[in-house]
């Protein structure tokens, strides 16, 4: 599938097009727009589609810019496509075709020309722009209802309210598609946006009251994953005997355009990626997360994120807490079916990270659940393949697990997936602070839970601290001889090694407390662990007179000395079953009080100060970066870096 550049570039002197950009006013019951809708194309699947598409039509809208303020025909536009929706409902149960087909068209040109206006243009000069109107003599003082507030107000309804059908998929992507560009005006921000008008449109009046089914309409769209029906469902394709009636309407209207307007192709083939994805669930999630992160409005909170908040299972019969504006029900296990497929995402882990932060509905439903591995498994594997996936997606990943493991029915059910898989993986983030505190927060969480550990986690947890120990000395070293170096030269400036001491001192530190938790809290359930801590013993040495680690030293001090000696009188060229079996006996015979107790490591993780700072660009990158067939021209976008997605 691919654009047809040859009928693209005819586009900027289409008759219908420059008629619609052009200076003359066209009143909205012209037969001029059954003619501008009657055309035929594949919606544009992929960002570089619809690039082509803007590039030959850049003219076009530059011109209707220019033209507008005297034409109205922005404001025509729309209103032919609002007089066409009331009645939309009714023709996707009457299956009308034509209907459905002429009210996608009309919206899909909204959304183009829309996207158009926002980037080049504040938001104040785009609300005049829907002000302008055909002036009809004699009609002077007569208030001019509010087209952005009906627009918004009427997409909305769209999505809520129109059944998904074959037919009326197109309709309700370009819906969602088109609320996500009306937004879009963040893109072209450095700032954050705190006072929008579109914000202020959508959180208050009309808007408001649908806040809930809105919210709802797209999380069953995300937990659906729809599939696009085969392209051309929406166009009547024509019979062996010459077509029907309503061929016989649609070719009829269909000149100029029909032929020039094809992306692809009518009833082309959809490719592999095509069968297999939902663009309206994408895009969907989309619109959800950047509705859910709008900043609060000086008077009221953002009420979608209240929706979010508040929302409970389908078999919950308990009353809403009062008040709660915008709460509802849905089915929790279908959520959360579809939470644990679609984690490859970043968007779908950044749904999961809310939910679980922000809704203790969903997090109590999620931590009752008997299978959370099918949910851990796959946030595991974003950390697995750290590599491959930007930083905001493993951080998104960490911060699910530490909210986790701050439930201890849930350390004790997954402990060993978790640790088996995860602590190999620390040692990638090890440059970056935040990361791997939060690695290890989470693995504290669980330490005092850890049963019956495998080896080989056993080992990874051991081969960290060989590996910190390492990087320890060497820090250290290197510290010693630019010490030097600088007594005999008084011009070279000093490296600052104390930063990257202390940043890896704080790491051995919460790694001697994990293994310090773990022998005092179920030491004779690990006897794995005690075995890799006797294999390397001599990894602890260096710390046990060390003034920042002394007092965590004591357990794993005793521990050590105390299975030496009881190996030393077993004798010499021991198996590691007999080792084992020492191990386990020695455990029992131990006596508890010998163990100091510590405090029970509990990290929980605390939302920063300001959390759109990072939350605002990072849902705008995804956007930009997933959203199905949108483009914005990477020169234009000021909210990020191009790098920084």
């Amino acid at each position: 599938m691919g654009a047809n550049s040859s009928s693209l570039s005819e586009l900027p002197e289409n008759e219908y097009l420059k008629k619609l950009s052009g200076a003359e006013a066209i009143s909205e019951n012209d037969p001029f727009w059954n003619q501008l809708l009657s055309f035929s194309f594949t919606t544009p699947t992929n960002s570089a589609e619809l690039k082509l598409l803007e590039e030959a039509t850049i003219s076009v809208c530059k011109s209707l810019v220019e033209n507008n303020p005297r034409s109205g025909n922005l404001g025509a536009l729309i209103k032919v496509f609002l007089s066409r929706t009331k009645e939309l409902k009714i023709s996707a149960e009457c299956q009308n075709h034509v209907f459905i087909w002429q009210a996608h068209n009309a919206l899909f040109i909204i959304c183009c020309l829309l996207k158009v206006f926002i980037s080049q243009m504040t938001e104040e000069e785009l609300q005049l722009h829907f002000t302008y109107e055909e002036r009809t003599p004699g009609l002077y003082g007569v208030e001019h209802e509010d087209l952005i507030e009906e627009l918004l107000c009427c997409l909305i309804q769209l999505i809520v309210e129109i059944p998904l059908l074959d037919i009326t998929y197109s309709i309700s992507l370009e819906a969602v598609t088109t609320l996500i560009v009306f937004l879009s005006c963040q893109l072209f921000h450095k700032e954050i946006l705190r006072e929008s008008i579109i914000h202020k449109y959508l959180m208050h009046g009309r808007c408001l009251p649908y806040t809930s089914r809105l919210v709802k309409t797209l999380l069953y769209n995300f937990i659906r994953q729809e599939r696009s029906p085969p392209p051309g469902t929406h166009v009547f394709q024509q019979q062996t005997d010459g077509g029907g009636l309503l061929y016989g309407i649609a070719s009829g209207v269909a000149t100029g355009l029909w032929t020039v307007f094809t992306l692809g192709g009518v009833g082309s083939k959809p490719t592999p990626q095509q069968e297999q994805s939902s663009p309206l669930a994408n895009q969907s999630l989309l619109l959800l997360v950047v509705l859910a992160n709008l900043t609060d409005a000086p008077d009221s909170p953002n009420p979608y994120k209240q929706a979010i908040m508040s929302f409970k299972n389908t078999q919950d019969s308990t009353a809403f807490p009062s008040p709660s504006p915008h709460a509802f029900q849905i089915n929790f296990n279908s959520l959360y079916t579809a939470l644990c497929e679609q984690q490859k995402s970043d968007q779908a882990t950044l749904l999961l990270y809310m939910l679980l932060h922000q809704n203790s509905n969903v997090r109590t439903y999620m931590l009752a659940r008997t299978d959370m591995e099918n949910l851990v498994l796959p946030i595991l594997e974003i950390l697995y393949h750290v590599e491959e996936r930007n930083s905001h997606h493993v951080y998104m990943a960490l911060i699910i697990l530490l909210i986790l493991t701050e439930d201890d029915g849930f350390n004790r059910s997954v402990h060993e997936v978790v640790s088996y898989c995860y602590v190999e993986r620390i040692y990638l983030c090890l440059r970056d602070k935040y990361l791997h505190t939060n690695c290890l927060a989470a693995l504290a969480n669980m330490s005092a839970q850890f049963r019956s550990l495998h080896q080989y986690a056993a080992q990874r947890i051991i081969s960290l601290f060989s590996l910190l120990s390492k990087k320890h000395n060497k820090v250290l070293e290197q510290a010693t001889q630019s010490l030097r170096g600088s007594l005999s030269s008084d011009d070279s400036p000093l490296p600052d090694y104390a930063q990257d001491l202390n940043v890896i001192e704080e790491v051995i530190r919460m790694m001697l407390e994990i293994i310090n938790s773990c022998l005092a809290n179920s030491l004779h359930h690990n006897p794995n662990l005690v075995y890799a801590l006797l294999y390397k013993r001599d990894l602890f040495e260096q710390f046990r007179t060390h003034p920042s680690f002394q007092d965590v030293m004591q357990n794993i001090d005793l521990v050590i000395s105390f299975f030496s000696s009881r190996l030393e009188q077993a004798g010499a060229e021991l198996s590691v079953e007999r080792v084992l079996e020492i191990i386990k006996q020695g455990a029992v015979a131990l006596p508890k009080d010998r163990l100091r107790k510590f405090p029970e490591l509990k990290f929980k993780y605390v939302e920063e100060e300001q959390p759109e700072e990072f939350f605002i660009p990072y849902v705008w990158s995804l956007v930009y970066n997933s959203a199905v067939a949108l483009y914005w021209n990477p020169h234009d976008i000021q909210l990020f870096t191009m790098d920084s997605g």
